[in-house]
């Protein structure tokens, strides 16, 4: 299958395996996949199908044994670290499962660090965290420590951080898990809103079945292979 020059994202061959000898595990297999700017597509498989291994080799975190891998049209695959940084900087918001925030800084300087990193101004920075934390539901949170926080606002603050750089890329790793049904809706509404209304490609891993019907496509991943099937209306 040949890479889609339309695609945010365009996977080819991608295989990838830890361990060695009889402990080694396939993680995935020759995989192929195309994630388009403007769509939502879920990641979902049973635990050890490969689901976060594919998404962290898209997000340039890890890196395959094998395939290829374009972003926006840019192979990935053989660059360089600094590279490989300056790619994930310039396109991609992660979102992490265990929210990777740092402990010493508030909220809002959490989520201005991603922002710090793109050479945004000072100012600037503030302006654009408190936005997206008052978009996540997480207004009233800004001095807020980490520690003070409950896990979904944990959760909704690693998605603020994500956001605040406005990505054309966001992949998110299980996002809604440690959210209750309102604020779950309200983070895969704020995702889908900006594939539909701003041309994001946004991929979501999850185990969730409560957002199914906020997706373009689904992927069903299991023992490192794909089955890529159209969301129910």
């Amino acid at each position: 299958m040949a890479a889609n020059g339309d695609s945010a994202i365009s996977v080819r061959g991608l295989s990838k395996a830890f361990g060695a000898g009889q402990a080694r595990t396939v993680a995935l297999d020759a995989v192929d996949l195309d994630v388009h700017p403007g769509e939502l597509v879920l990641l979902m498989g049973p635990s050890g199908s490969g689901k976060t291994t594919l998404l962290s080799i898209m997000g340039c975190i890890l890196r395959p044994d094998a395939g290829s891998v374009a972003i926006r049209g840019q192979e990935i695959v053989g660059l360089p670290e600094a590279k490989l940084c300056a790619v994930r900087l310039g396109h991609i918001g992660f979102i992490f499962q265990n929210y990777n925030l740092f402990p010493t800084l508030k909220a809002a300087e959490n989520v201005m660090v991603a922002l710090d990193l793109k050479g945004v101004k000072k100012h600037e920075a503030r302006e654009r965290s408190r936005e997206v934390m008052e978009a996540v539901g997480l207004g009233d949170k800004l001095e807020s420590l980490p520690e003070d926080l409950s896990g979904g606002q944990k959760q909704r603050l690693a998605i603020a951080r994500a956001l605040a750089g406005d990505p054309e890329i966001i992949l998110a790793d299980e996002p809604t898990a440690a959210l209750d049904s309102v604020n779950g809706r309200m983070v895969i509404e704020l995702l889908r809103g900006l594939a539909l209304k701003r041309g994001r490609c946004v991929v979501v891993v999850t185990h969730d079945n409560r957002i199914l019907d906020f997706a373009d496509r689904i992927v069903h991943i299991e023992d490192g292979r794909l089955n890529v099937s159209e969301a129910q209306s």
